[in-house]
Formats: structure tokens, C-alpha cells, sequence
């Protein structure tokens, strides 16, 4: 039998028959059903190009990336002309990182049917999410032209533009949508997520009526309560609010998986393993590109980011997987764990490895000598990018553990931060930040910077000019104005607030009051909250 993708004019009866009930199952919401109907028509004919389409929509939809792409890579010679085919190829490569060819697919998907709207939105969404905020805009736009009750095209045009500092025209796209679909969950969150919106009491009576309507998928029912809690705050209710947070945060704990101990392991590990020299690098000028920069999520590091990326010989280029998914490529052609495999490591080995991510990241140098890598996991993996690239800067960015905790606590993350639902696991991952870091600052002094959150706003010029020094990087009085850089900030709790002149008033633990006492006691236990 050949594995040839066919598209024969005349397939069998019964192959005809399997494909019909495979579409009646998927429309009737089967998919485990359709799936085996498929399954059945490739046993009879390995190669039909229907069947390995279909195969492709299933996986797309149940999350598996890397099945989507073989089947619609198999099929693409079959149509090459299907809008439909690139779009979903294109999305398929997106999600897996492949972001260059995605983008090609997604545009050829929109010039072999410039009147799909949704076409135009996948392909914004990509650029938005590559930081490509411009042309986001211009593709979302004219998906709404096409379809303008397109909701998903008009949140996402909201996000692009909050994320260029459009804060106002983005609030009134939220609030298009809130129009249209006065219970919509992300529209709310949208808002809120802005931390520059004040709700009033109009808005916490529209956001109880949402949620008392039920019906929504948990992520959504979840976006509500986090969006009340915060019109909540703005009310002044911060005993209720807290409650709503930790609600929303139970529901979500039970959908994330989070190994506190394990991480707890994990951080011990990498430590007693970088206690040991790694070899002496071929080439010690290597990586002066790359400043990364290093937090707990809601620390500050998106305005450290901003700070830098002000400056004209630096780029911004938000949050970035390059690194771990260079060290993850290791680890699975080394059939082992990280970091056990660093100490077999050679000097080629780490100078291969830097090499391939200075290559992953070269379109962040197009037009400035240096940038930014900002991602949350970076702080496991400073050793190793110091091994891969001596020459590079690591900022570590780290604010009171408390308001870290809380402010972690207040915010809705995507799936990978799920150490943040609970407070006791919140801590946990603070703690152990606080330990590695500590542990980085003393082995690599001189290529690893201290910068405290709260140091900052208090004394910003002299603490910008030891960054900035540190970095090897002139002083520019740009850096001290980077509230009017213009460029896209992905980070939607910060992108409104890194447009604004530094403040000071950013506390909220205050607020409430014997509700962290918990926090504080096991903070203060461990030795990184002061009395």
C-alpha cells in the first residue's frame, strides 16, 4: 500500500460513505467518533488527501500542532491554491514556534481569498502576537470591514492597539464589543487587564449580572471574576474582591497542573550543578547581543524592558522562547533531563548551542546591535546562557515578595503560570526565585545585575545609569522618557502602564490587611520578607 497523497476522482463506495459520516459526526460534535471514522477511511486508502484533511482540522482542534502540520503539509500539493489549507497550516506553525513560515502561509492565505475575514484575523492575531502591532492592525481592520460583527477580530484589534499605547481607542473597542455582547468575558477582562480603567458601579452591576447569567466555559466564568474583583477594588470593596480572586483562582487550580515540590527539586538541582565550572568558552566575546532580563511575573521587568528598549542601540523584543526551546532541543537529543546533562557539556557544545539561538533571534537585530529576551522561565536557565553566551548581560528584576505574591494573585495568566492560583504555591515560587537569583548574583557578579523594583521608582536616573552601564550601553536621556517610546508592549497588565512617567504609588498589600497574614508569616519563615 502507498503512502502517496491521493485525491483519486472516483474513490470506493465505501471510502465515500466513511468520509459522509466522518463530516456528519464533526458537525454533531463527535470528534472521538469522526476521528475513527477517518481512521477507518486512511486503513482503505492511506493516502486520501480528504481523509488526511480532516485528520488535520481534528488534531488542529484537540491542541496536537505537530500532527496538523504533517497532514496539511501532505495535502497542500493536492490544493495549493486553498485559502482554507495555508490558514490552518499557518496557525499549526504559529503555535509551534515555526513564526517566519507561519506568517508566509497565513499571507498567501489572504491573498488566495482577500474577502475571508478570517483569513485576515488569523493572520493578525499571528502579528500581534509576534509584536508586528502595525500590520496586526492593518489585517484586523480589514477583517472587520469584511465582517463587522466579527467579535474575535475586533478584541483582538483592541489588544494590538493597547499594545501600541492606544490606550483610549482601545477602551472603546472593549466597549464596542460590551455593546454588541454585554456579557462577553473577554471584552471584560480586556478592560481590566489594562490597569488603567477604573470600573464604576454601572460596570460591577453588569459584570455580577454576566456572571450570574452561568453557562460559560470555566476560563470564561473565570475572566469575569477576576474582572469584578478588580471593579471591586476600584469600589473600594477589597474584602470582597480578594474573595472573588480566590475563587477565580480555585476554579482555575483545578483545570492547571503545578508541582511545587518538584520545581522545589528542580531549583535545588540546577544549583548544585552550576556550583561547578562549566568549561572555558572558544569564544568569551560571544552573546555581547543579548541582555536578558529576568523576574517573577508582575516585578517590574516589562518596565525594566521599556527602560531599555528606549535606548537607540537596543531592541524590545518582549517576551521570547528562544533560549528554553533551544535548551529543551538539547535535552530531548540527550534522552535527558536538564540539568543533568550540562556538566557533559564541552565548550563546543556551548558554543553549537549559543550559536543556534543568536541564529533564532537574529530578526531582533535587523537594525539595533542589541535587544532584549524577557521570558519567565529564563531565570531557570541563566547558567546555561551564560555557558552558551559569556559575553551577555542578565538583568534580575525583583520587587517586595509580598506585593509580588499579591500582584501575581490579582492577575489572570495564561496556562503557563500556574504556580499563581494558589498563595502558599505563590510563595513557594518566590522563594525560590529569590534563592536561585541570589545564587546566580554571587556566581556570575559581574555578568548578573541586581535591580530592585522599588530602587527604581525611588531614585530612576541614577539606578537607570547603572543598568545602562552594567549593560555597556551610553548613557541616552531617552531611557529616562520611556513612557514615549513608541513600539509594541505584549504584556497586557503593563502595556498601558509602561506609557505612563514612572510611579511610586504601585503598593496594595495595605489594602489587605490581615488577608495576607498567611503570605506573610510563610514569606518571613523563609527568610525573604523582613519583619
Amino acid at each position: 500500500m502507498s503512502s502517496e497523497t491521493t485525491h483519486p476522482s472516483s474513490p470506493p463506495h465505501a471510502v465515500v460513505q466513511l468520509l459522509a459520516r466522518a463530516r456528519a459526526e464533526w458537525q454533531q460534535r463527535q470528534p472521538d467518533a469522526a476521528e475513527r471514522s477517518i481512521q477507518q477511511v486512511l486503513a482503505l486508502a492511506p493516502g486520501n488527501a480528504d481523509a488526511l484533511r480532516m485528520l488535520g482540522v481534528m488534531a488542529q482542534h484537540r491542541g496536537d500542532q505537530t500532527k496538523a502540520v504533517d497532514c496539511f503539509r501532505r495535502v497542500l500539493p493536492v490544493w495549493p491554491d486553498d485559502s482554507d489549507l495555508h490558514v490552518g497550516l499557518g496557525i499549526a506553525l504559529h503555535e509551534r514556534g515555526e513564526i517566519e513560515e507561519a506568517l508566509a502561509h497565513l499571507r498567501r492565505g489572504c491573498e488566495l481569498d482577500p474577502a475571508s475575514a478570517s483569513a485576515w484575523f488569523n493572520l493578525g492575531e499571528a502579528l500581534w502576537r509576534q509584536a508586528h502591532a502595525d500590520e496586526a492592525i492593518g489585517a484586523l481592520r480589514r477583517a472587520l470591514e469584511l465582517v463587522p460583527a466579527h467579535l474575535p477580530a475586533r478584541l483582538s484589534l483592541a489588544k494590538a492597539q493597547a499594545s501600541q499605547g492606544q490606550i483610549d481607542t482601545a477602551v472603546a473597542g472593549f466597549r464596542e464589543v460590551l455593546g454588541r455582547d454585554p456579557g462577553n468575558a473577554e471584552a471584560w477582562f480586556g478592560l481590566s487587564n489594562l490597569n488603567t480603567v477604573r470600573f464604576d458601579a454601572s460596570d460591577a452591576t453588569h459584570l455580577r449580572q454576566a456572571l450570574a447569567r452561568g453557562g460559560q466555559s470555566p476560563r470564561h466564568h473565570e475572566l469575569l471574576g477576576f474582572s469584578l474583583a478588580k471593579a471591586l477594588e476600584d469600589q473600594g470593596d477589597y474584602t470582597q474582591a480578594f474573595d472573588l480572586f480566590r475563587q477565580a483562582n480555585a476554579s482555575r487550580r483545578k483545570r492547571v497542573h503545578w508541582d511545587a515540590a518538584g520545581e522545589r527539586r528542580r531549583v535545588e538541582a540546577i544549583q548544585r550543578v552550576f556550583a561547578h565550572d562549566t568549561p572555558a568558552p572558544l569564544d568569551p566575546a560571544m552573546g555581547r547581543e543579548a541582555i536578558f532580563i529576568v523576574s517573577v511575573p508582575r516585578s517590574g521587568s516589562t518596565l525594566v524592558e521599556q527602560i531599555l528598549a528606549s535606548h537607540p542601540e537596543v531592541e524590545g523584543a518582549n517576551e521570547i522562547k528562544d533560549l528554553s526551546q533551544v535548551i529543551d532541543a538539547e535535552t530531548r537529543r540527550r534522552h535527558s533531563a536538564f540539568p543533568l546533562w550540562t556538566p557533559h557539556a564541552s565548550a563546543a557544545d556551548w558554543q553549537r548551542l549559543g550559536q543556534e539561538y543568536l541564529a533564532r533571534t537574529a530578526q531582533w537585530r535587523r537594525t539595533k546591535p542589541r535587544f532584549t529576551d524577557k521570558s519567565l522561565v529564563t531565570w531557570y536557565l541563566v547558567g546555561a546562557a551564560l555557558a552558551m553566551l559569556p559575553s551577555a548581560r542578565v538583568v534580575v528584576v525583583r520587587r517586595d515578595p509580598l506585593e509580588t505574591c499579591l500582584g501575581c494573585f490579582r492577575q489572570l495568566f495564561t496556562e503557563q503560570s500556574s504556580f499563581t492560583c494558589d498563595l502558599d504555591e505563590m510563595a513557594d515560587y518566590c522563594i525560590d526565585f529569590i534563592r536561585l537569583t541570589r545564587f546566580w548574583l554571587e556566581r556570575y557578579a559581574g555578568q548578573v545585575f541586581d535591580l530592585e523594583y522599588e530602587t527604581l521608582t525611588a531614585e530612576p536616573e541614577p539606578t537607570i545609569r547603572r543598568l545602562l552601564d552594567f549593560c555597556g550601553l551610553p548613557f541616552d536621556s531617552a531611557c529616562l522618557d520611556f513612557h514615549k517610546t513608541s513600539r509594541a508592549v505584549l504584556s497586557s497588565p503593563s502595556a498601558a502602564q509602561v506609557r505612563q512617567p514612572m510611579r511610586r504609588d504601585t503598593a496594595r498589600s495595605a489594602r489587605y490587611g490581615d488577608k495576607l497574614d498567611g503570605l506573610r508569616q510563610r514569606l518571613r519563615n523563609a527568610g525573604v520578607l523582613a519583619d
